[in-house]
């Protein structure tokens, strides 16, 4: 569970995102980095014994930074509004697939993937689900995984318009070769944060996603 003033840290800072609120705060926030970073320990030390790529991992290792880049955006805001948590076997910055939990009232989520691979990465996952589409479509069509997230995401955002160069139309993989990331996600309500269930929720949502992890990183390495 997460405690109730580290989701009212990151309302706060949502209305008062100032560098001088953030110092006078400095205290409430090295509580709720705490607070979510314990969450990382126990959700961690629980989806390693199911993905034993993950058990060199350390929870500090899973979480982001919360100072924003601001170097190339018109968003000047000094710091982000939510938590993430992101483990995958090449650690949060790899190019690999991975889970991912995010933190933010009003729009929290559990998932994973991999999010924008380079292209030498997307055309091994394409080529992966080409060869291994009956694979793949067990994966996703799999009824844990349909309960959990319905489906892949296939979003405008996410996806090429026409097929890649090299595949037909008719491909019967073609909605998902199109793709340019290959993510699934599941909503979290804010009730649910303060829930003493919740790493295990989290955790039971990573193994639904473990069979489309394991598919997208052995299509990275071959």
């Amino acid at each position: 569970m997460l405690q109730t003033s580290t989701i009212k840290f990151l309302k706060d800072l949502k209305k008062n995102n100032t560098k001088e609120w953030f110092d006078a705060n400095r205290k409430v926030y090295e509580a709720a980095k705490k607070d979510f970073l314990d969450l990382t320990e126990a959700v961690l030390k629980d989806i390693a014994a199911k993905d034993k790529t993950l058990s060199h991992l350390e929870p500090k290792k899973c979480v982001f930074r919360i100072n924003r880049d601001v170097r190339f955006s018109k968003d000047k805001s000094p710091y982000k509004t939510n938590m993430g948590m992101s483990i995958s076997k090449g650690g949060k910055s790899a190019m690999s697939a991975g889970y991912y939990f995010h933190l933010e009232p009003g729009a929290c989520f559990i998932g994973g993937g991999i999010y924008m691979p380079m292209p030498d990465e997307v055309k091994k996952i394409r080529q992966e689900i080409d060869y291994n589409w009956d694979e793949f479509k067990k994966i996703i069509t799999a009824k844990k995984f349909v309960t959990v997230f319905g489906d892949v995401t296939k979003s405008a955002e996410f996806s090429l318009v026409r097929p890649p160069k090299g595949y037909d139309e008719n491909n019967p993989a073609i909605d998902y070769i199109k793709l340019k990331s290959w993510i699934a996600s599941t909503a979290l309500q804010d009730v649910e944060l303060a829930d003493k269930n919740l790493s295990k929720k989290i955790v039971s949502v990573f193994e639904a996603m473990k069979p489309l992890i394991d598919f997208l990183n052995r299509g990275i390495v071959e």
